[in-house]
């Protein structure tokens, strides 16, 4: 037996176990309420204190906080885009949470392909190509864009998604966050919104599929379908920040026509180099080449035309310096990030990818 065919064994058997741990605890806690959104995928609405995400060994002593504390009126977003339309599938009664039914599929396929397949600073992994823009000139204090999200045709064992991020990195030592938008990740072709983190040791997964990020909107859960159809763009504008007085790290869904809403956070006791800001922010597109080297869409599968034809836009790309000032993100040195000239283009002021 090949070392690379154990090593996809103990990844499984570890995620296995991981998920029977998850259900283990969903069972022990019973929801309030439920919500079945379409086969396979059923909200838990648990109570606030006993969800999953403080299981963490880290998080042992940890106080939930409740409200970002970093004020709205300093988020100057433009307006313009169609964004698209979050109905409110999901209302969990004051206390609670909405926490995704982990299916043992969506445990193993998120553990293997974090493990396998992710590197948050670079395209080393085999069969990740990359198209977006970074600065490594921090720290930074948060992130947010604008960017379109698309259905797409993903075979089973590929993987397409946009994203915005903040890094830290030392030596082999990398603390990641990331939000956004995937198709493959689940085992299906739907569109989902998603979240990222790897923190201490190397050790983090997306979403909900290991304890750690710290759920707080009861309307808005960290992972969830997107409906969109195909050819028809669906917009997002994220926001991933440290909050000023604690140091956590908050997701925010920004919203134009009603109130922003703070999904949730990562404490900052699951990372060792964000203590201080993050040094590197980032948007992108990026794609997961199937084990036979077959490469899926990225953007919204349409190669770019002389500039007239976008297949994947971010625009009002802003950052958080230092000191929670508010700048373009082209206020600081930018890096283009092109794995693949002949495949991808970028066009800066919009970021242009395929």
């Amino acid at each position: 037996m090949s070392a690379r065919i154990r090593m996809v064994l103990f990844v499984n058997l570890l995620s296995l176990l991981f998920s029977t741990a998850i259900l283990h605890s969903n069972q022990s806690t019973l929801p309030l309420r439920s919500f079945k959104i379409s086969e396979n995928v059923t909200y838990d609405c648990i109570d606030i204190y006993k969800q999953p995400g403080l299981e963490h060994p880290f998080l042992k002593t940890h106080k939930i906080q409740m409200k970002s504390s970093i004020s709205r009126h300093e988020l100057k977003m433009q307006t313009g885009k169609n964004e698209t339309s979050d109905k409110r599938k999901i209302v969990c009664p004051n206390g609670t949470v909405p926490i995704l039914r982990n299916t043992k599929e969506y445990v193993t396929n998120s553990q293997v392909f974090a493990e396998e397949h992710f590197h948050p600073l670079s395209a080393d992994s085999p069969g990740t190509h990359i198209a977006g823009v970074r600065s490594s000139i921090g720290p930074f204090r948060g992130v947010q864009a604008w960017f379109s999200a698309n259905a797409l045709n993903v075979g089973k064992d590929q993987v397409s998604y946009g994203q915005i991020y903040i890094g830290s990195g030392s030596g082999n030592q990398v603390n990641y966050i990331s939000a956004g938008w995937i198709v493959g990740l689940y085992g299906d072709q739907r569109v989902w919104a998603f979240g990222f983190w790897k923190g201490k040791d190397g050790k983090g997964c997306y979403n909900t599929a290991c304890s750690g990020f710290v759920q707080v909107s009861k309307v808005i859960p960290i992972v969830r379908p997107i409906d969109l159809k195909p050819g028809v763009p669906g917009w997002f504008r994220y926001f991933i920040h440290q909050d000023i007085n604690t140091g956590n790290w908050w997701m925010t869904q920004l919203m134009q026509n009603i109130p922003d809403e703070d999904i949730g956070y990562w404490p900052k006791e699951l990372f060792n180099l964000l203590e201080n800001g993050a040094n590197m922010v980032g948007v992108g597109g990026v794609v997961q080449a199937s084990h036979s080297g077959s490469s899926p869409p990225m953007g919204n599968g349409n190669f770019p035309n002389g500039g007239r034809l976008d297949s994947g836009l971010f625009s009002n790309i802003e950052v958080l310096n230092s000191n929670y000032e508010q700048r373009k993100m082209n206020y600081f040195p930018v890096e283009n990030l092109l794995d693949s000239e002949k495949c991808y283009g970028l066009r800066i002021g919009k970021l242009t990818f395929h």
